[in-house]
C-alpha cells in the first residue's frame, strides 16, 4: 500500500494567515486578540505564545493579560469584565485548562458571546447544535477545514471521535453530523465497551483522548483517515495520541505535532476578524 498521506497543517495555516492579513489590511481598524493566561503552564504559555506570533503575522493587535495561579474567581471575572467593554479588544480567549479553585463553566459563560473567539460560550455552543451559525470552536474548525483543504469527503463517511471533551468531542461531533457536512458520527469514551470495535470500521478516526500513542494500528481499517489532537507530555518530549505504527495502514494522517494544532491557532484567527467591527 502506497505511503500514507501527511495532512500538513503548518502548510494550510500559513495559507489561511495570509488569507486573513489580507482581510485585515482591508480594514479601516485593525482587530484587537486579548488572551487570559492564569498561572504558568509551560504548555499553555507556549501556545499563547505562539497566538500573540500569529496576530503579529498578520497585522492584529494583541492584549496580553497574565495572572498568578492563585488568583480568585472573582479578580478573573474583572478581567473578563473588562474585555468585554474594551474597544480596543474585538475577541479574546481565557486560556484552558484553569486551575481547579476556578468554575471553568462559570469563566467561559462571564464572556460575551459577541467577543468568543474560543467559540465556547454556550450561546455559541447551542448555535452550533442548532445550526444558527454564531463562532465554531477553533479545534474541530480546524479539523474540519484541514479535511476540506485535502479534499476529504464526509459526506456519510463513519467517524468516530475518541474523546468527549466540550472543547474538541462533543462540538466536532455536531459539526460533522450537521447538514451539508453530513458525517456519520461515533464518539467514544472512558466508558464506552470494546471501543477497538467502533474505531476498526471507521474511515476517519479523530483522536482527542489525550493518552499518548492510545490509538495502535491493530484498532484500526486499511486506508483510515487518521486525525490526532491529544497531547501528553513525556521524558521523550509532547506525543499525540496516535500510534507512529498508524501510518502503516492509513490513507492519510494529521500527525502531532504538525498537522491541527497549527490549523486550530489560524482558526481563532479567523474568528477575530469575522467577530471585529469595523
Amino acid at each position: 500500500m502506497a505511503q500514507a498521506k501527511v495532512l500538513d497543517g503548518v502548510a494550510a495555516a500559513k495559507a489561511i494567515r495570509q488569507e486573513v492579513a489580507q482581510k485585515v489590511a482591508k480594514l479601516k481598524n485593525k482587530p484587537g486578540l486579548a488572551t487570559v493566561l492564569v498561572g504558568a503552564d509551560p504548555g499553555s504559555k507556549s501556545y499563547v505564545n505562539g497566538k500573540h506570533r500569529d496576530c503579529s503575522q498578520v497585522g492584529i493587535n494583541s492584549i496580553r493579560i497574565e495572572l498568578p495561579e492563585a488568583v480568585s474567581q472573582r479578580e478573573l471575572l474583572k478581567e473578563i469584565d473588562s474585555l468585554n467593554a474594551s474597544r480596543e479588544c474585538s475577541g479574546f480567549i481565557v486560556q484552558l485548562p484553569l486551575p481547579a479553585h476556578i468554575n471553568t463553566t462559570s469563566i467561559l459563560s462571564a464572556i460575551d458571546p459577541d467577543k468568543d473567539a474560543d467559540g465556547l460560550h454556550p450561546v455559541n455552543l447551542g448555535k452550533l447544535l442548532l445550526s444558527q451559525g454564531g463562532v465554531i470552536p477553533c479545534t474541530p474548525k480546524a479539523i474540519l477545514e484541514l479535511l476540506r483543504i485535502n479534499e476529504i469527503s464526509l459526506i456519510g463517511r463513519e467517524v468516530v471521535i475518541i474523546g468527549r471533551g466540550t472543547t474538541v468531542g462533543r462540538p466536532l461531533s455536531l459539526l460533522l453530523s450537521s447538514k451539508g457536512i453530513d458525517a456519520t458520527v461515533t464518539i467514544v469514551h472512558s466508558m464506552s465497551r470494546d471501543i477497538r470495535s467502533h474505531t476498526k470500521r471507521a474511515d476517519i478516526v479523530i483522536a482527542a483522548l489525550g493518552r499518548a500513542h492510545f490509538l495502535t494500528a491493530d484498532m484500526v481499517k486499511q486506508g483510515v483517515v487518521a486525525i490526532d489532537v491529544g497531547i501528553t507530555r513525556t521524558s521523550e518530549g509532547l506525543v499525540g495520541d496516535i500510534d507512529p505504527e498508524v501510518i502503516k495502514v492509513a490513507s492519510a494522517i494529521a500527525p502531532m505535532p504538525g498537522g491541527v494544532g497549527p490549523m486550530t491557532r489560524a482558526m481563532l484567527l479567523s474568528n477575530l476578524v469575522a467577530l471585529h467591527k469595523d
